[in-house]
């Protein structure tokens, strides 16, 4: 059951990032930033104020930013068709 509470936040950010990416109202450059403050606030709201929940917020926030990029890059490929 800890996998499951260490994976949901994560998770959660990385699927609010990469709606945000898609809409195209937030520009790319953000992302990260918001990334960022999302991922710590959610860990000092579940943690508490400390320098672990900060850690753990950044940690949440660099995950979240590396399964968007591998999406998009994963994706991009695809599109670009099959060559051989």
């Amino acid at each position: 059951m800890e996998f499951m509470m260490d994976f949901t936040p994560y998770a959660g950010l990385a699927v609010l990032l990469y709606a945000m990416r898609q809409t195209k109202r937030v520009p790319n450059r953000y992302i990260p930033i918001i990334a960022v403050v999302l991922g710590v606030a959610f860990s000092y709201w579940q943690q508490g104020i400390s320098p672990s929940a900060t850690v753990e917020g950044l940690k949440y926030a660099l995950l979240g930013i590396g399964t968007v990029a591998g999406v998009k890059y994963f994706l991009e490929k695809n599109e670009g068709g099959h060559k051989d």
